[in-house]
């Protein structure tokens, strides 16, 4: 039995999957919202996670680059409900103010607060009311809510689309675990997730090193997770058209 190194040098030893990596996203093909619905609305489902204030606008966990997401996002609600898809749920942090994650990650979107609220863009849609919410206490989505449930219930649904923050965090939980909960029950399902549709935060190294933290490179979250993602069967993309 082999065990791993005790060090790592991956400065060195990783440079050639970093390009790798680079190759590989730059060739995500674009993808045709109007093929992926193929005339059968009802058998497609758009799912976002945490497009909310506390991600997107304002707390200690907003990030610009996932706030860039909320116009792009409400317009593919928009485009898919244009389309005739009704199926349409958002998993938003509602946490409790004395939720175990709050040991890992700053105090943020506690529930009953503005920063557990969802975003204007999505609040403005004129079918709003139709999006189910999903409200949960920890990075999955599937944990201690009924979204499992409510995905099961549906079986019929035989696409699932899903966009938001972060691409490394929620969105991969979300993604995997839809791909996971099919291939235990032996279901054909398509999960795609549009690379354009979805981002994660920054935390430079430097300002790591000066809050004591630890750093968190979103080009490379991004990337790594999304590739991840594609290697168990999660559909990539560049974006929906």
């Amino acid at each position: 039995m082999t065990t791993a190194p005790a060090t790592s040098n991956l400065a060195t030893t990783s440079v050639s999957f970093l390009a790798y990596l680079d190759e590989w996203y730059a060739s995500l093909p674009s993808l045709s919202l109007a093929e992926v619905i193929g005339g059968n609305p009802e058998n497609v489902a758009l799912f976002s996670t945490d497009m909310i204030n506390g991600f997107c606008k304002h707390g200690p966990l907003a990030s610009e680059r996932v706030g860039a997401l909320t116009t792009l996002v409400a317009d593919i609600f928009q485009r898919a409900y244009a389309m005739g898809i009704r199926q349409m749920l958002a998993a938003q942090d509602t946490h409790d103010p004395n939720t175990e994650e709050f040991q890992t990650y700053p105090p943020h979107c506690v529930r009953g607060t503005d920063e557990s609220e969802t975003v204007d863009e999505l609040k403005q849609l004129p079918f709003f009311e139709h999006i189910t919410i999903i409200e949960k206490n920890a990075l999955s989505p599937f944990f201690g809510t009924n979204l499992e449930a409510w995905v099961t219930e549906r079986l019929a649904i035989e696409t699932y689309i899903v966009v938001g923050n972060c691409s490394d965090l929620c969105v991969y939980s979300m993604a995997m675990e839809l791909r996971m909960h099919a291939n235990a029950l032996n279901l054909h399902r398509r999960v795609i997730v549009p690379a354009n549709a979805v981002d994660t935060f920054d935390t430079p190294l430097e300002t790591a090193r000066q809050l004591g933290i630890k750093a968190h490179d979103a080009d490379l979250h991004h990337v790594l997770f999304l590739h991840h993602m594609a290697m168990n069967g999660v559909e990539v993309v560049r974006d929906l058209v």
